[in-house]
């Protein structure tokens, strides 16, 4: 069996974020930022890093901040540079010419939509999707964890992470098969079981890599949950079709999504710095004492 090498990687990033209104009222909800990063860039830098080439965002209308936060920024630059300082902090931030590629998703038809907005870019090549309101912290970082295992088995593998059986009634869940160390062979799909009734405690985190064969089910349209199109649905039906697997994540998840899951984000990674985490630390330590 040929693998073929994961260059793509798709972003949804054409959501409202009405979970943080006033603030993404005239703000793309991906540039709330993370101490010092918004968090479109957290989830680039993962995608680069795992060796994706091709940055593909599904936007959609007010979303002109994010583009410009890729592009280059002539006044800015001019004025460090004139003043002798450095601009190590937004270095790397431009892509190369061709990359980010910007496709619009019209209307809120679901995930499945978005990604199969993306359908001509990608092409017939397997490719990545992150989902920027996760983000992700280890290292190596998830999605290369994810690279490294479907360079080993192929097919379609997906996010797991392992969260309480209490919890699982509030996400989509792996009903699982043959267990090999991360890695978890995928037999069904089940969103949002009952409590109690849940095949497995791994939930589905937002990222995924796909073989193009996904944009053929998602050209039906079929609406699930909500009346949308999801992604869930159209993967599923490639169970048995093509090798499916769950890779359980080695680090820390943060639904940035949500505003807890915001507020612990940030909390949680300016802690961990060398430059801010001590005072930080102390600030936290008077607060709660």
């Amino acid at each position: 069996m040929t693998i073929k090498r994961v260059r793509k990687a798709v972003f949804p990033v054409a959501g409202l974020g009405t979970r943080f209104l006033p603030a993404t009222k005239a703000m793309p909800k991906e540039m709330l930022t993370v101490v010092d990063k918004p968090l479109i860039q957290y989830a680039v830098e993962e995608a680069l890093e795992a060796g994706i080439e091709q940055i593909i965002f599904v936007t959609g209308r007010g979303k002109a901040a994010l583009e410009d936060h890729f592009d280059i920024s002539y006044e800015l630059e001019t004025t460090i540079r004139e003043r002798g300082k450095s601009l190590s902090l937004i270095e790397g931030i431009r892509q190369q010419p061709g990359s980010p590629v910007y496709v619009r998703q019209q209307e809120p038809l679901g995930l499945g939509h978005a990604v199969w907005c993306a359908r001509e870019i990608v092409g017939d090549e397997p490719f990545a999707v992150l989902l920027p309101d996760e983000l992700m912290v280890g290292s190596p970082n998830f999605t290369a964890q994810m690279v490294n295992a479907y360079n080993q088995v192929g097919g379609n593998v997906i996010g797991a992470l392992e969260v309480a059986d209490e919890e699982t009634s509030k996400y989509g869940i792996i009903s699982p098969g043959k267990v090999d160390g991360r890695l978890t062979e995928v037999t069904a799909l089940v969103e949002k079981p009952a409590k109690g009734a849940s095949p497995s405690n791994l939930m589905i985190p937002g990222r995924y890599i796909l073989q193009p064969e996904v944009m053929r089910i998602l050209d039906a349209k079929e609406t699930g949950a909500g009346g949308e199109i999801q992604l869930t649905d159209a993967i599923a039906q490639l169970i048995g079709r093509q090798p499916f697997h769950g890779f359980t994540f080695d680090g820390e998840r943060y639904d940035c999504g949500g505003k807890e899951g915001f507020i612990q984000a940030n909390l949680a990674l300016a802690l961990a710095r060398d430059d801010i985490g001590p005072a930080v630390r102390k600030f936290a330590t008077a607060l709660l004492g």
